[in-house]
């Protein structure tokens, strides 16, 4: 397992990761098909009141002396976004894998969900919080598409703060009719300007589902003791994790993310937690997984 992740790291190809990745992916972002008067045969219902009469089988009701409709398949496209929390603490590394950082694992994760988005042919951008601003691809379809969304994660580097609450709210804008969005995150601060910006985006109806990422040092508490950090998107300063402050640290943070899964599920948001050091297969079947299981619920 982290033998293959270690190789992953090294490269900085996306197209190359998204390959190793997919192979033998059997999932996509979403259905996509749905019932309706489409082109393609699916099966026979009996007729109901309100039902158009051109899906009448006539043929049919000459045969069984009854109505019967044509039930058919057509394809079900929606906007997919994908949205990379590009700030400071995203450059937090793996202690395990040498190369393996938040932000790399995020930006894997998206692409790949990008490339999904394009072998379904579905309309699919990039939102990118980083340095105070948000960066915009718009969405569009195609394999032209899909390079230039690469090319904009390969250019992300984790830097500065978040944006603001009034520059997030003012850029809600990008999309329009409702749409799946991806979010990656470490979401070690919520709530936050980004978990209103996301709750918002929900309340608008939109499929909201966030991937919220650590690395295994951050699960199990297991820094050195009295090894010094700073918090880069806080200037208080340096900090030292003690053995007695280790227990407080795991609990905090479990109260933190048990908050977190709180409010997810009030607000019917699909969040998998995945640790950097997990191979990103296994984390994206996960987490289409846990979508999939709620949309058949």
């Amino acid at each position: 397992m982290l033998q293959t992740s270690a190789l992953m790291a090294h490269t900085t190809d996306l197209n190359l990761i998204i390959r190793h990745v997919l192979a033998g992916l059997g999932h996509g972002l979403h259905a996509g098909r749905e019932r309706g008067a489409g082109v393609e045969f699916s099966e026979y219902r009996a007729y109901t009141p309100g039902d158009e009469w051109r899906r009448v089988d006539w043929k049919l009701l000459a045969r069984a002396d009854r109505y019967y409709v044509r039930e058919a398949e057509r394809d079900s496209h929606v906007a997919v976004w994908l949205w990379l929390d590009a700030t400071a603490s995203m450059a937090e590394p793996s202690r395990d894998i040498n190369g393996i950082d938040k932000l790399w694992f995020a930006r894997s994760m998206l692409a790949c969900l990008a490339a999904i988005a394009q072998r379904q042919g579905d309309a699919f951008g990039l939102v990118v919080c980083t340095r105070g601003r948000v960066e915009f691809t718009q969405a569009s379809r195609g394999p032209r598409q899909l390079q230039r969304v690469l090319a904009q994660l390969s250019r992300s580097r984790a830097d500065g703060l978040a944006p603001s609450a009034e520059v997030l709210k003012a850029n809600l804008h990008f999309a329009r009719s409702p749409s799946l969005i991806f979010a990656a995150s470490d979401f070690l601060d919520w709530p936050s300007p980004l978990s209103e910006a996301l709750l918002r985006l929900r309340h608008l109806q939109h499929d909201v589902r966030i991937l919220s990422l650590q690395t295994q040092a951050e699960v199990d508490a297991s820094f050195k003791t009295g090894a010094a950090y700073r918090d880069p998107e806080q200037a208080d300063g340096l900090h030292r994790l003690t053995a007695a402050g280790r227990a407080a640290y795991r609990q905090q943070l479990g109260a933190h993310f048990d908050a977190l899964n709180t409010e997810c599920r009030q607000h019917d948001i699909v969040r998998h937690n995945a640790c950097i050091e997990q191979p990103l297969g296994a984390v994206l079947r996960g987490w289409l997984q846990l979508a999939g299981a709620r949309a058949r619920c």
